[in-house]
């Protein structure tokens, strides 16, 4: 019998700073997946604040909230009445710092963890239209663990924006039995419009291709200050083609019925995991 995973990718809009509306566009999308019968559904990199890692904000904690803030729970909770899992993106407060984390619930809306952003990011800014750099560091700590979710009948792991352009992470999550990896991601054109949209779908495709999964990357859309989000998001199949792409519109919802048996046979026709060779890898991690 085949395995599938009717997953979605809900590609947000814009945020205004202090305003409460994403919480109630979230839910319409949520009540928009179950429409379309989605088992799976993630959102973008911190998706329910504007990205205010653009800039030095002194009063940066108005951003974040619990992991158990009532409103992130009332959407669990609404998800789970729909009987749809989710991966929801935060700005979070934790007793021991501050984190870009994506909470991980099933479809009872049982919450199965945290993935918290392993590589934080900081880039200079620049004179030019959109070039506002990212201050990320300032604001985040790293996570410490690569953790995989059972979830829906198959394992997914979670790599966060910047987290895509190291290999390293998502071969970890692979060897850990991950066939899907979702990619919450605030993806901007800088004030490098043309390079940054060339090379979007890069490292998304290598890394479905090069493990053998599924995919799942889902980007903000729209314009938000000097930011103008891609959008784009995509699912991508183990063999590194795209399967489904939205283009630049916000809150919109991309859909893609996953055969994960798919997944085996990938890794069949290109099996890494048996020609790799980590007894020549120890560099990497000295």
């Amino acid at each position: 019998m085949t395995r599938t995973l009717c997953m979605a990718a809900a590609q947000t809009g814009s945020v205004q700073d202090g305003s409460a509306a994403m919480f109630d566009t979230a839910a319409a999308l949520i009540d928009q997946a179950h429409g379309q019968g989605v088992e799976l559904l993630a959102f973008p990199e911190l998706f329910l604040a504007p990205f205010f890692a653009n800039s030095l904000q002194a009063d940066f904690d108005r951003h974040f909230m619990r992991a158990d803030d009532p409103r992130v729970l009332r959407l669990v909770g609404h998800a789970a009445s729909r009987g749809t899992a989710l991966v929801l993106p935060l700005a979070e407060r934790a007793d021991d710092g501050y984190y870009n984390s994506a909470l991980v619930s099933d479809a009872r809306g049982q919450v199965l963890g945290i993935y918290r952003k392993t590589h934080i990011p900081a880039y200079f800014p620049n004179d030019k239209p959109g070039g506002t750099g990212s201050y990320e560091k300032f604001y985040f700590s790293p996570g410490r663990g690569l953790p995989v979710f059972d979830l829906c009948g198959t394992r997914i792991g979670i790599q966060i924006c910047n987290d895509r352009l190291y290999p390293e992470g998502s071969r970890a999550l692979a060897l850990q039995g991950a066939e899907v990896l979702v990619m919450p991601i605030s993806f901007s054109t800088y004030s490098d419009p043309q390079r940054r949209a060339s090379i979007w779908e890069v490292p998304p495709r290598a890394r479905a291709y090069e493990n053998g999964a599924y995919v799942l990357a889902c980007n903000r859309a729209g314009i938000e200050g000097p930011r103008h989000h891609l959008g784009h998001s995509m699912a991508v199949d183990p063999h590194g083609m795209i399967a489904a792409r939205l283009a630049g519109e916000e809150n919109a919802l991309l859909v893609h019925v996953a055969d994960l048996d798919e997944v085996g046979r990938a890794r069949v026709g290109f099996p890494w995991w048996r020609d790799r060779r980590p007894d020549l890898y120890g560099n990497l991690v000295k």
